[in-house]
């Protein structure tokens, strides 16, 4: 064999290994820079503690060994761990086994959703990697691991966690009716009082209070009202001078009895202008309240006449017409129409505001349940309200309102345990009642139980906005972020702006924060940075974090590895600022 032989053998040997390794795996390291990736959402971003993406791949045409096979597996990167997800095969257009398609001659590209995995804390800084493994027959080829992200948007976790508790209400009043009332009854025909009448079980009650609290600080004595009547029986001329002159006697009778009172500078009682007449000459309607109940034969058929006739002549013959019911009416109806009725129009006066909030902590037990629920109220400081709603449930340790209250009391003093507990008592005796269902929400909410929570919060329905507003924070969390919206409705604060910022409606935030009661904290500041960074707002950055800072120092570390600042890590005065 000549020397021209062997070089051309030689070459053609060569030749041939180049061909097999520029159609081999070899190719396909050599130019993975053609191969270009992509994944969505960059940075990765945290919604309801779980973190999922998609990767999409494309290979240029020929590059892709038709024999080859290629598993891509994605790599989550962070503080020295790494969480691999499921991988994607790739299959050339002669490869055995099962996997996406990728031509040869055309070229391919791939797509793929990761499964969804829990947010850890330290994935706050991470990095995507993709790495990948080419692989012809049982050779093996590993690709240069490329980054494709960053990570972690977890903005979702800035949610106040300030759930709002429900107090029960008391039924405190300050003045209620005293009312003392006595019939004075008449002989048919007659106006004068008889002073069998004087001596009533009823007088006598009143004449009773009127000796012991005419002069009292607690009892106001109004007015009094005389309503004198007289029977539908004869003529409407007499009954209505009777009726008259009833009400003289009867304001009389009862003038004497405030007479009684020695007192000079009492003159409720005494004096005419205080009394208010009514008159009514024929008390039909007494009479039909009283037949009514009556055990009367003919009572019924008595009761129709008063339907069908509306005069009361025709309706007083009428029923005379039926003499045996009529001698029956005229001894047990009649009787109890002819009267007059004294009312002393009183209000009873609770113990005054200062009084009532002096023995809260000094004598509790003084106390009834609903003044205690109400001295609550008469005081802003929380350690102050915690301490009557816990003297109020030792005391009254059947009234769910007490232990309920004393929970919420707890759980704004952030003794979430022992809320709880107090939320546990009042269930017992609440009944289920909406108010204390949205403190059972609460305190599942706090536990981490956000399943339980809803739940609860939808047994609240009704209570107050502020059922709605706890469901809100619980979207946010779920990662729900139009319902949070929606639940936080016309409330104005941070967990508004945040819900808006979150479903996509940034330009809210900034007027949602300013009109509300939180436009001066820190996190207000810092939520208008991360709003402002989205809409690539730099100045606005700055200056908003400068702000947030100032307030609250430890908000410097926070934004610099908040991955919604992540494109201005190299900005000069986001450095200085978070550096």
């Amino acid at each position: 064999m000549t020397t021209k032989t062997l070089r051309n053998l030689s070459l053609a040997v060569g030749t041939t290994a180049l061909l097999a390794g520029c159609n081999g795996l070899g190719k396909m390291v050599k130019k993975q820079n053609q191969i270009t990736y992509d994944v969505k959402p960059n940075p990765l971003e945290m919604h309801g503690d779980s973190v999922v993406f998609s990767v999409s791949g494309k290979y240029p045409a020929k590059l892709f060994a038709k024999k080859a096979t290629v598993t891509v597996t994605p790599l989550v990167k962070y503080n020295g761990s790494e969480k691999a997800m499921k991988p994607v095969v790739l299959v050339g257009d002669k490869a055995t086994g099962s996997g996406q398609k990728i031509s040869y001659d055309k070229g391919g590209a791939f797509s793929y959703t990761s499964e969804k995995f829990a947010y850890e804390p330290a994935m706050k800084v991470a990095t995507v990697e993709i790495k990948a493994q080419g692989a012809v027959k049982k050779k093996t080829k590993d690709f240069t691991p490329v980054k494709l992200a960053d990570g972690t948007i977890i903005t979702p976790l800035l949610v106040r966690n300030d759930e709002k508790g429900i107090y029960a209400k008391d039924a405190f009043v300050k003045t209620q009716p005293a009312n003392q009332v006595a019939n004075i009854y008449y002989s048919i025909n007659k106006s004068d009082v008889r002073s069998s009448e004087l001596k009533s079980d009823e007088m006598k009650n009143v004449q009773s209070f009127i000796t012991t609290n005419i002069n009292s600080q607690w009892y106001e004595f109004k007015d009094i009202s005389v309503s004198s009547y007289a029977s539908p029986d004869g003529e409407l001329s007499l009954n209505e001078n009777l009726a008259k002159d009833r009400a003289k006697s009867g304001s009389k009778a009862l003038m004497g009895e405030f007479n009684k009172n020695k007192n000079k500078d009492q003159v409720f009682g005494k004096n005419e202008s205080n009394y208010k007449v009514i008159t009514t000459a024929e008390d039909w309607d007494g009479f039909q309240t009283l037949m009514q109940s009556s055990a009367i034969a003919d009572k019924d058929l008595i009761l129709r006449v008063l339907t069908m006739y509306k005069d009361g002549d025709q309706r007083e013959k009428e029923i005379k017409n039926l003499s045996k019911t009529y001698t029956e009416v005229a001894e047990k109806i009649l009787p109890k129409l002819r009267r007059s009725v004294l009312t002393v129009n009183v209000d009873k006066k609770s113990r005054t505001d200062e009084m009532i909030s002096k023995l809260a902590t000094t004598a509790p037990d003084s106390l009834s349940i609903e003044e205690m629920l109400y001295s609550a109220t008469l005081t802003n400081d929380i350690n102050t309200k915690a301490q009557i709603y816990q003297a109020a449930e030792k005391k009254f340790p059947n009234d769910w309102r007490a232990s309920n209250n004393y929970g919420v009391a707890l759980l704004a003093q952030n003794k979430v345990t022992e809320a709880s507990d107090a939320f546990a008592r009042a269930e017992k005796n609440a009944n289920g009642n909406p108010i204390l269902m949205n403190q059972l929400g609460i305190a599942a909410a706090k536990s981490g139980n956000r399943v339980k929570a809803m739940e609860y919060y939808d047994k609240a329905n009704g209570a107050g906005t502020e059922v709605n507003y706890n469901k809100g924070i619980l979207n946010v969390r779920d990662g729900k972020y139009s319902d949070a919206v929606s639940n936080f409705g016309s409330y104005k604060g941070f967990n508004k702006a945040l819900s808006e910022l979150l479903n996509g409606n940034g330009g809210a935030v900034e007027s949602t924060l300013n009109d509300s009661n939180d436009k001066d904290i820190a996190m207000t500041s810092y939520l208008k940075a991360v709003s402002a960074a989205r809409s690539a707002i730099t100045a606005n950055v700055i200056s908003n974090l400068k702000a947030a800072i100032e307030k609250d120092g430890t908000l410097k570390a926070a934004a610099k590895d908040d991955a919604e600042f992540i494109k201005l890590r190299e900005n000069a005065d986001f450095k200085a600022l978070v550096n």
